[in-house]
């Protein structure tokens, strides 16, 4: 009953921060959107379409599940439970969702982007190693710089809009996070898997030059079974 509590009390934190923050999506012209499941649609646009707001109910606004651990049985050792717009279709229009992350010991949820959304993250358990690398400078001469921070329970980091960053669980227990994303759909680009794993694969020239590395380097990473953990 403590965790569920405390679990509560951190998402309710998150989602105040979270409504603070600029959106990245376009503001609502009504009280609510409510989405209809594209299966459902005949049109595409920028977001959902509305449902008919006669035929809104609670549970269009309601999600459950966050106090369940993600399953963390696979190589990367962590696992992302997102509640976006697609989980949750009261989200529609209004700029904001979540997720909850969890990692077993090693646990790593490795460099990726949002391309649409700002997000902020508390820890609630464990030691976390976390950072985000800036965009290109403008001068040749310099590196994309990191900030990186150690946390621990209670500790809030930012990861702003569309720059690389990671979570590395540094400690010998399970660690348990949760984040506020600025967008009802944030979006998700796994660095290694989007370079390494796409379908069609990214012709090895393209990749040997840029990583400067020898084409069975290449074959071998592209060879590779890139594990989503969302």
């Amino acid at each position: 009953m403590k965790m569920a509590l405390v679990s509560f009390a951190t998402i309710f934190v998150v989602a105040s921060f979270a409504t603070f923050a600029y959106a990245s999506d376009p503001s609502p012209l009504q009280d609510f959107c409510v989405a209809v499941n594209d299966t459902e649609a005949f049109v595409f646009v920028n977001g959902k379409i509305c449902k008919n707001p006669n035929m809104v109910v609670a549970e269009d606004f309601l999600f459950r599940g966050l106090n369940k651990p993600g399953n963390t049985s696979n190589p990367l050792g962590s696992r992302v439970t997102p509640v976006t717009v697609n989980q949750l279709p009261g989200l529609n229009t209004l700029g904001i969702s979540a997720v909850r992350i969890d990692y077993a010991p090693n646990g790593l949820n490795p460099p990726h982007t949002h391309p649409r959304a700002t997000e902020i993250l508390i820890l609630l358990k464990g030691t976390l190693y976390v950072g985000f690398v800036t965009s290109n400078p403008a001068d040749p001469a310099l590196k994309n710089k990191l900030f990186a921070k150690y946390l621990h329970p209670g500790d809030v980091f930012v990861f702003p809009q569309g720059l690389i960053h990671f979570q590395f669980n540094v400690g010998k227990t399970n660690a348990v996070a949760f984040a506020g994303l600025s967008s009802q759909n944030p979006g998700v680009i796994t660095i290694a898997n989007a370079v390494f794993g796409s379908d069609p694969p990214i012709d090895p020239a393209v990749l040997t030059k840029a990583f400067q590395v020898e084409k069975d380097v290449i074959d071998y990473l592209q060879a590779q079974f890139w594990w989503n953990i969302d």
